[in-house]
C-alpha cells in the first residue's frame, strides 16, 4: 500500500512539474533567441535632388547610405555626388566602403576606404571616422582621410532637424572641409576647402519613408582652394534651389 501510494504521489508530483519545465525551457530559448544579433539592411537617401543654381547652372545631387549587419557590426556603402546635367558630366563623385560598430551609446566608430572621381585624376582615400548624435539632437558625421597620394584632410558633417508638426520637418545642414596639405592636381589647397550649408522643409508622406522637400544650398570655397578654382575658371560661391526628396527602404 505505501509503495502503491508513492507511485501516486511521484506521477503527480511530475505531472505538476512537467508544464513548469517545458515553461521555463521555453523561456531560455527565448533568452537565447533574443541575444543572437539581429541582421537588418536598408537604404536611405537623405539628399536625391534636383539643384538650380544663381548662374543657371542645373545639378542632379544625392547623399545616400546602403547597409547591412546588426547593432554590433554594420558594413556600409556610402555614396555622394554632383552631375552637371547639361555637360552631362560628374562635378564630383565619392564612394566609401566602411565597417561599423558601436563606441558608446550615442556613437559608432568607422573604418574604410574612400573612392572619388573629382575634377582631375582619381583618388583612393583611408578613412577612420565617427558617426552619431551628440547632445541637442545634432548628428555629427566626422571623418579624417588620407589619400594615396600621401595628402590627409577632414570633414565634418552636421545635421539638425526641427519638427513643426508631426509631418513638416525643417532640417538645417552643414558640410565642412578642412586639408592639412594641398593637392593641387585636384584643385584642393591648405587650410579650409569649402562649405556647404542648406536648409530645407520637407513634407512626410510615408512614415519617414518618403519626405519631398524643398529648400536652399549654398557652396563656397575658401583661400587656396578657392585661388585655385578662380585660375581654372571656375566659381568659388554658388547659391541653389533646390527641390528632392528623402526616402528610405
Amino acid at each position: 500500500m505505501s509503495s502503491r501510494l508513492s507511485l501516486t504521489l511521484c506521477s503527480l508530483l511530475s505531472a505538476a512539474l512537467l508544464p513548469v519545465a517545458v515553461h521555463a525551457q521555453d523561456m531560455i530559448d527565448d533568452t537565447t533567441a533574443r541575444k543572437q544579433p539581429l541582421t537588418t539592411w536598408g537604404v536611405q537617401f537623405e539628399e536625391f535632388e534636383y539643384r538650380y543654381s544663381d548662374d543657371d547652372e542645373e545639378l542632379a545631387a544625392w547623399n545616400a547610405d546602403f547597409f547591412y549587419g546588426t547593432d554590433d557590426f554594420k558594413v556600409r556603402w556610402l555614396t555622394k555626388g554632383e552631375y552637371a546635367i547639361e555637360e552631362q558630366t560628374y562635378e564630383g563623385l565619392e564612394n566609401q566602403l566602411v565597417g561599423q560598430v558601436p563606441i558608446s551609446k550615442f556613437f559608432d566608430a568607422k573604418a574604410g576606404v574612400r573612392f572619388d572621381t573629382p575634377q582631375g585624376p582619381d583618388r583612393t582615400y583611408a578613412v577612420l571616422g565617427v558617426a552619431g548624435l551628440a547632445p541637442q539632437w545634432f548628428e555629427i558625421d566626422a571623418n579624417l582621410y588620407v589619400s594615396n597620394e600621401g595628402e590627409t584632410s577632414a570633414e565634418l558633417d552636421a545635421e539638425y532637424e526641427l519638427l513643426l508638426t508631426n509631418y513638416w520637418i525643417v532640417a538645417v545642414t552643414l558640410d565642412a572641409t578642412v586639408a592639412f596639405s594641398e593637392d593641387r592636381e585636384i584643385g584642393v589647397g591648405k587650410g579650409l576647402v569649402s562649405t556647404e550649408t542648406g536648409i530645407r522643409l520637407s513634407y512626410d508622406l510615408i512614415d519617414r519613408a518618403f519626405s519631398p522637400y524643398v529648400g536652399v544650398v549654398h557652396e563656397r570655397k575658401y583661400g587656396d582652394t578657392a585661388d585655385l578654382a578662380e585660375t581654372g575658371g571656375g566659381s568659388t560661391e554658388d547659391w541653389f534651389a533646390v527641390v528632392g526628396a528623402r526616402i528610405a527602404f
